[in-house]
């Protein structure tokens, strides 16, 4: 049932605007704002915790009915819920016209204002973009989809959950989420990036990241940013053309890798 439920959630994300409408985060946030006047621990257990145990306790319930299928609704909004927020090519619509034109004030500009990029030139502005795109498809669909074909719609959940905490809560709580997230974050970043190497340059991949592959305390979105970048073979200091084609090229990278994990997510169902 689960490689069904990526297979759905595949066409909720692309063909329907059904997301929008699941990924509410209002009452939750309202909800987080009021539990913040305890400590930071106890109020991620009543946030995040206290959901996934309420999840867990209903998905008991449902499963052992009608085969498991009335369970599947729920599997797929809780996991299209748990995806990111936004859409990311939408987001570098405007700085991707900016920088086609050469306009390096607007494009400083709407990276700011549309991405909460901020940077001091225009090799470092398409650097932070370039990083910005990786983060976002990884946290807003690789992490996820990795929590939940390892062990189901549970703790892809509470990465989600944690996710918003760290963006959203006061700064104890904020900091808390953001070590709980980085942990839920060490594996699938590091397969993704192993993803990287087989579906790009392998060599380039395996010498910017093999050295820090085990490092706990590397932020996974550096660990990210150096696959990324290598496995697209991407230059130092690209023109106005080569650097929006550096964007399409991560782009397609993270399409290939997307298709080489549900590849092996379905030749490990065929088998086990």
């Amino acid at each position: 049932m689960n490689f069904l439920v990526l297979l759905l959630v595949l066409w909720v994300e692309k063909f329907s605007s059904g997301r929008q409408r699941i990924q509410q985060d209002g009452p939750w946030r309202r909800w987080l704002a009021s539990s913040e006047g305890s400590s930071p621990w106890l109020t991620l257990a009543v946030v995040v915790l206290l959901p996934v145990a309420l999840l867990g306790l209903l998905l008991v319930i449902l499963e052992p009915l009608a085969y498991g299928w009335l369970a599947l609704p729920v599997h797929l909004l809780v996991l299209v819920y748990s995806l990111g927020r936004g859409d990311v090519l939408a987001d570098l619509g405007p700085f991707r016209d900016a920088w086609r034109r050469g306009d390096d004030q607007a494009a400083l500009h709407v990276a700011e204002r549309d991405l909460g990029v901020t940077a001091e030139s225009q090799a470092e502005l398409l650097e932070r973009v370039q990083d910005y795109e990786l983060w976002q498809a990884y946290q807003g669909f690789f992490a996820v989809i990795f929590w939940y074909a390892l062990l189901g719609p549970l703790p892809a959940l509470a990465y989600r959950l944690l996710a918003l905490s760290a963006e959203h809560g006061q700064p104890g709580v904020a900091e808390r989420a953001a070590q709980l997230r980085h942990a839920m974050d060490w594996l699938p970043v590091r397969v993704l990036a192993a993803s990287f190497a087989l579906v790009g340059d392998f060599v380039a991949v395996s010498r910017a990241v093999l050295h820090d592959l085990l490092a706990w305390e590397l932020p996974a979105a550096r660990l990210l940013a150096n696959a990324g970048r290598a496995a697209s073979e991407i230059g130092e200091v690209p023109a106005q053309e080569s650097g929006i084609d550096s964007l399409d090229q991560l782009w397609q990278l993270l399409i290939r890798a997307a298709v080489l994990w549900y590849a092996a997510f379905a030749v490990w169902i065929l088998l086990f």
